[in-house]
C-alpha cells in the first residue's frame, strides 16, 4: 500500500507526519502505556517507535492515507464517537454527522454506516491533503466532502454547509487541539437555532485553556488526559467506561447516549454515585512522568 499525499496526526499525543517519503514522529508520546493501544497494536511500551508502527499497521492493515483504503463499518470500541453517531443516525435521532476523514477532511453524512467506516480506527487528524479515490468513496456513500480541492479540516464550516443543506439536528466531532471550535459552533447553533450535539475527541494533549471550551461539549472523551479526568469529569451526569471513560455533560447528550446504549449488545453494570468521574486505580492510560 502506498500513502499518497502529506497528512499530520496525533497519535498517543506525538505528532506525526506520513507521506510517500514514509513515517515521521515529530515529538514526543505524551504517554508510556494505554490498554486500548495494546488492545489494538499488541504495544505495552509507548515510545518514539511504537508510534511508528502503530501508524504503519494502519496503512498496511486498512490502508489509512491510502487510494485503497478500508471502509470497514464494523464497531471498534464500546463507546466511540462513531459507534454512536451511526445508532444516532439510524435510529433518527439526528438528520446529519459532521466528522472528519483523512484525504477528505470535513465530511457531512446522513449514512451511519459510512461514520463508522470512517472513524473506525482513526486517530486525531491535523490536517489531510486529498486522495481522489477517497472521496470518491465517500461521495458514493452519501457523504458530501466540504472542500475537495484542499481536504480542508473546518468542522464549524461544516456544521454551516449542513444547516444550509436544512439539516437541524446535527452531531458534529472536534479534537481537542481545536477546541476553540466547540465555542464557534455553540455560537452557530445559537444564531441558527439548531440542534447540535458536539462530541469531544481526541483529547490527551489538551491543556488548561482548552477546558472553558471542551465544558460546552455534550459528550467528552477522556482520552489519556488528566486534566479532563478533573475538570470535566466532575461535571459530568453520567460516566461511561473506566479505562478510557467518556463523559456525558448535558442531558441532550445523556438521552441520545441511553437510546445508544439500549443498542448495546454486551452487557451491563448500572449504579448511582454521588461524584463523578469513577476511577478505579491501575485502570486506564498512564502518563508520562515529567
Amino acid at each position: 500500500m502506498h500513502v499518497k499525499g502529506e497528512h499530520e496526526i496525533y497519535c498517543c499525543g506525538a505528532r506525526v507526519r506520513i507521506s510517500e517519503k514514509g513515517i515521521e514522529v515529530l515529538s514526543e508520546p505524551r504517554i508510556e502505556y494505554c490498554p486500548l493501544h495494546e488492545a489494538l497494536y499488541g504495544t505495552k511500551k509507548i515510545d518514539f517507535e511504537a508510534v511508528r508502527r502503530s501508524v504503519e499497521m494502519k496503512i498496511t492493515g486498512f490502508g489509512f492515507c491510502c487510494g485503497n483504503r478500508t471502509f470497514n463499518d464494523e464497531p471498534i470500541v464500546a463507546y466511540g464517537a462513531s459507534e454512536m453517531m451511526r445508532v444516532w443516525l439510524e435510529k433518527g435521532l439526528i438528520d446529519c454527522a459532521v466528522v472528519v476523514c483523512e484525504g477528505a477532511g470535513t465530511v457531512i453524512t446522513s449514512n451511519g454506516r459510512l461514520v463508522q467506516a470512517i472513524g473506525a480506527r482513526l486517530t486525531g487528524i491535523v490536517k489531510t491533503s486529498p486522495i481522489p479515490e477517497i472521496i470518491r468513496k465517500i461521495k458514493s456513500e452519501n457523504g458530501i466532502v466540504l472542500d475537495e480541492a484542499t481536504a480542508f479540516i473546518d468542522q464549524v464550516g461544516g456544521v454551516k454547509k449542513a444547516l444550509d443543506l436544512g439539516f437541524k439536528r446535527l452531531a458534529v466531532s472536534v479534537a481537542g487541539f481545536q477546541s476553540e471550535v466547540i465555542s464557534e459552533i455553540r455560537k452557530v447553533e445559537a444564531s441558527a437555532k439548531a440542534d447540535i450535539l458536539i462530541f469531544s475527541v481526541c483529547n490527551t494533549c489538551i491543556g488548561k485553556a482548552d477546558v472553558k471550551h471542551v465544558a460546552k461539549a455534550d459528550v467528552v472523551c477522556a482520552s489519556a488526559s488528566k486534566i479532563l479526568r478533573e475538570e470535566i469529569g466532575k461535571k459530568a451526569l453520567l460516566q461511561l467506561g473506566v479505562t478510557i471513560p467518556v463523559y456525558v455533560l448535558t442531558d441532550k447528550g445523556k438521552r441520545l447516549v441511553l437510546a445508544y446504549l439500549a443498542e448495546f449488545k454486551d452487557r451491563l453494570v448500572i449504579f448511582r454515585t454521588g461524584k463523578l468521574p469513577y476511577e478505579v486505580e491501575g485502570r486506564g492510560p498512564q502518563l508520562k512522568r515529567t
